[in-house]
This record gives C-alpha cells, structure tokens and sequence, in this order.
C-alpha cells in the first residue's frame, strides 16, 4: 500500500533503508541532494506556501483559475449529465491526488477526457495538478496537429509514436484491441497524441522551475471517448475498470489497465536492465519497490511515473500502456480511481457501489465506502487519499440497474442524471 516509503515504514525493520526523498550523505544521491537544498528551499516556500507573491502562484495558479472557466471541464467534486467526479484527503498529509473531467475535449462533439493522477513525494500534489491541468492541453494540441497534417497529406506516425522510447529503449506495448477491431485512424492517431503528449509533459516537468520533481511525482490513468471509441493512457497504478453486462445480462467489472508495478515481469526486467534494484521492505512483503543501485532510497511502488527524476535513468520511465475499447451496448459505466480506492475495494465491489448509487453521487458512494473500508481492514494504519471519476455511457436518467454479486444477489441502483453541480 502507498506508492512512496514512509518515514514509519523505513523506521520498522527497514534495516537502515531511507524514506522516499532522502538519501545517504555518503551516497552518490546524498551529496546530489546537498547540491539542491538551496533550490528545495526556494521550491517549498515558492510552490508548497502558494503565497500571492510566490512565483508560482502567479504563473501556475492564473493558469489553473483560467481553465476552471472553461465550459465543461471539471476538476472539484461534483457531477455533469454523464460524469461523477469526488476525492477525499487522507490521513497523510495534504491531498496529493487529483482528477479531470472534459466534456466537448478539443471542441470535438461527442467527446470526452478523464483523468486521475495520485502524487507522491514532497511535492506530490503539486505535480498531480500541474499533469491535471497540462496534459490534456499537450493532448488536444498533439491531436490537432497530426489532424491537420493528415489533411496535408503528411503523416502523424513516427518511430517513437509507434512505440519505441529513444530515452530508455522501451517499447510501449502495442496497441491492446478489444474484440478482435482493427485499429482505425482515429485510434492511431490518439495513440500518437498519446504518446508524444506524455514524453512532452515529462520534458516541462524536469525543467520546472517551481516545482522540484526530483523525487516527487504522479501516475496517470487517462481517458478519451470520441464516439463508441475509448482510448486509455496510462503509467503508475491507478486503474480504469468498465462495468459491463455478460451473455446472462448480469453486471461485471472488466479491468482496462495493468497497474504497472516493478513486480511485473516486463517492467522489472528494463528496471534491472538500467541497475535500478527491486525489493520488499520486510515490513511489507508484497509491496515491490524501486531503489537506486547505491542506496536505499527512494523506495518506488510503481515501474512508470511522471517527474521522480532520481530514477529516470535506472530503469523508471514515462511511456504510457495504451489500450483501446470499442464500446457495445452492454457496457455501461467506466470507473477511473487511485489507489487509495483499489488498495482495499475489488474491481467487483466498486461496481457494486456504482451500479447500486444515484449516478449524482456515485464517486463519493465509492471514495467514501473505501474510507471506511481503510478504517476497518487496517485500524493502524494511515488512510489513504482517495480519487474516483466515473463516466457514465448511457445517461438514462429513468434506468435501474442491476448487478449480479459473488454471493448471488441481486442489488437493483438507480441511476440518475444531473446537471452541472458541486458535491460538499
């Protein structure tokens, strides 16, 4: 559980392992880190405090005030006709996840972005807004120009849009089909945007002024619906999972993403390739984690990741896993969310909640009951921030649906539409 190495986690039987963000002073790492305690300061009182003077509030944040009045795109808890969106702060800290919803993305009719992004390190919150907010404007205007330069007669694919990441020399897994579609225009082109959307917010994050990503950073599960096409980006471990009718037209849960922990085969294969080292903290046994190849530190729940920096050039990268659905009638809600979420609730039981919630308010239903969840399965512990984002495929406002559960019960729900709204 939790992405980052905790202070108590390294202070457990850690044996001398360093929490997340720090390093040895006799380390390589530690003496890199001396060299940037002068720019941390400044990037703690400039970033963190978001002070009215501070740099980044005056950059950043106008940014972020503008796209707040943007028709359709939301990201505070509320609802739109076709999306529930809510997150919760933990026990942690302040609340390093975040989530997005843009409805007519790019002025395309009949189209839709989703994201969640869970931050992580120092300055974890800050990145999980900055990819919020710069991502899908990298996203609809790498669209827009391979668009136009097919109108051109000039083609969008390139080597690395294919696939293959010049930084690592990994190769972003092929463009997953579900039921048997051949990939169209349309899907090859938002895999490039994709692609080069993710390398290209990457790039600005390193080279950020005020907000310091060397050891902070954030997963991204991301969504673009155009039609009855999704394609999904994604690095870290949070998840989409679609709710879904089978053949005896009982609700089921069908994960869309591989959370890519170092545990899977392909991703700690190119982590060892680049010397980066994967072990479990005795304390936690099934939670494989990232180091340096000279020190204990930073101690990384995930194999793909915007900004951590320290690790990019052992092993962690930044190519997302894209995977494409053609939607049926069958399918009826898809489920974006965190960790914070997966960590203590099955696949099964959040569309449980979902199917069984007023759609209003189906995101909190689900972060809420993962709340208590937390409290129950692990009194000790720290509960974990929490982010849902839920999109809904067929707003009927008059439907009910039903779910078929492990126990063999039948659970009726309604789902009912709403308009643009906030949820306290």
């Amino acid at each position: 559980m939790g992405s980052c190495l905790s202070v108590e986690g390294a202070s457990a039987g850690a044996g001398g392992l360093l929490p997340y963000g720090s390093a040895s002073p006799s380390s390589p790492g530690g003496r890199r880190r001396d060299r940037r305690k002068i720019r941390r300061t400044i990037s703690s009182n400039s970033s963190s405090s978001a002070s009215p003077s501070s740099p980044y509030s005056t950059i950043d944040s106008h940014i972020e005030k503008r796209l707040h009045r943007v028709p359709g795109r939301i990201c505070l808890n509320g609802c739109s006709d076709v999306t529930s969106l809510f997150t919760k702060q933990g026990q942690k800290g302040v609340n390093q996840d975040a989530m997005i919803v843009w409805e007519n993305f790019g002025s395309r009719a009949d189209t839709i972005f989703c994201g969640v992004f869970d931050g992580h390190g120092p300055y974890g919150h800050l990145v999980a807004k900055k990819v919020r907010d710069s991502l899908p404007l990298k996203l609809s205007s790498r669209w827009d120009l391979i668009t136009a330069g097919s109108k051109n007669g000039v083609s969008g694919a390139s080597n690395y849009a294919l696939g293959s990441s010049p930084e690592t020399g990994e190769c972003a897994s092929s463009l997953k089909l579900v039921h048997g579609h051949e990939q169209t225009e349309l899907i090859s082109t938002l895999k490039d945007s994709f692609l080069k959307a993710f390398k290209f917010m990457d790039k600005e994050l390193k080279v950020h002024p005020h907000i310091d990503c060397y050891s902070s950073g954030t997963t991204a599960v991301t969504l673009v619906k155009q039609g009855q096409d999704i394609v999904i980006g994604n690095i870290g471990d949070s998840r989409a999972v679609l709710g879904t009718r089978d053949e005896d037209d009982f609700l089921v849960a069908v994960q869309l993403t591989v959370d890519l922990k170092p545990s899977l085969p392909r991703e700690a294969e190119r982590i060892k390739r680049f010397r980066g080292r994967i072990f479990a903290l005795k304390n936690e046994p099934d939670v494989d984690r990232v180091w340096l190849p000279n020190s204990n530190s930073p101690g990384l729940a995930m194999a793909r990741a915007f900004g951590d920096f320290c690790l990019k050039d052992f092993g962690l990268i930044s190519v997302p896993d894209i995977s494409y659905h053609r939607l049926s009638v069958k399918d009826e809600f898809v489920i974006l969310a965190t960790d914070g979420i997966w960590d203590v609730l099955s696949n099964e039981e959040v569309v449980n909640i979902v199917a069984s919630s007023p759609q209003s308010t189906a995101a909190k239903v689900v972060v809420e009951t993962a709340v208590r969840t937390w409290r129950y399965k692990f009194p000790f512990s720290k509960v974990d921030d929490c982010a849902v984002v839920c999109l809904f495929l067929n707003s009927d406002s008059n439907k009910t649906s039903v779910i078929y559960t492990a126990n063999n019960n039948i659970v009726p729900g309604n789902d009912n539409g709403c308009s643009l709204m906030r949820l306290d």
